[in-house]
């Protein structure tokens, strides 16, 4: 696992979220932010469920869709600090969900989509299984680099820097990854965020089954060869 936790960017030419020196991102006063999915919405297919509503092949849950249902104006591959990993049970998937781990050492490889503040604040309450329409305010985030709105899994928010001016955002847990036990995600959900990672980052079939396979949580199941099989068998 050690090649694939300190090595992505040997496999990935995406650029890194940027930060001042001082750790405090500098971004453009706008409510434009990007949101930098890790898990299954990597997949522009899967995303459009959070933004138009509806309910993504292989999952069981369908999702009301955000009050603006635009595509997102820009999508780009980033690398941002940290840690993929997997743990709990997804209601949706019925395996392990992806979390984010930022205080790791490494990298982690991300699908960023730019959209409104709004937007993002809508895909917040679904991850949470709540009704979109909630304002967030963004403010604490993106000036101290991390919040926590509840107790929640994905309601912990978490600023990783800037690209383009714009902050980068993104969702997690409240606890490291080694504070819970690992669960390994379903091969639904596995084929998710491998199509996203081949769309964003333009892995080689190999190359994205050696990352999501070495993960922590889904090297409870999973092995390069097996997650590859997988993809090649769903025609990835």
């Amino acid at each position: 696992m050690t090649a694939w936790h300190t090595g992505i960017a040997a496999h990935s030419a995406a650029p890194r979220a940027n930060q001042n020196a001082d750790g405090r991102t500098r971004h453009r006063r706008t409510d434009l932010v990007w949101y930098a999915a890790y898990g299954s919405n990597m997949s522009l297919t899967r995303l459009r469920t959070y933004l138009r509503g509806g309910c993504p092949e292989g999952g069981t849950l369908t999702l009301p869709g955000c009050r603006d249902r635009s595509d997102p104006i820009r999508s780009v591959p980033l690398l941002l600090p940290g840690l993929l990993y997997f743990a709990t049970e997804s209601l949706t998937w019925t395996g392990g969900r992806a979390f984010y781990d930022p205080d790791c050492p490494g990298e982690m490889a991300a699908h960023a989509h730019l959209l409104t503040a709004a937007q993002f604040g809508d895909i917040v309450a679904q991850e949470m299984y709540r009704a979109p329409g909630t304002e967030l305010d963004l403010a604490a985030v993106i000036d101290r680099g991390t919040t926590t709105l509840g107790p929640g899994r994905y309601e912990t928010l978490v600023c990783a820097g800037t690209y383009d001016s714009y902050p980068v955002l993104t969702f997690t847990a409240p606890w490291r990854y080694r504070d819970v036990p690992g669960n390994p995600p379903a091969a639904a959900y596995v084929r998710h965020l491998a199509a996203g990672l081949r769309a964003a980052h333009g892995w080689s079939i190999r190359t994205t089954a050696g990352y999501l396979a070495t993960r922590p949580g889904a090297d409870r199941r999973w092995t390069p060869d097996s997650v590859h099989a997988l993809l090649c068998a769903g025609g990835l």
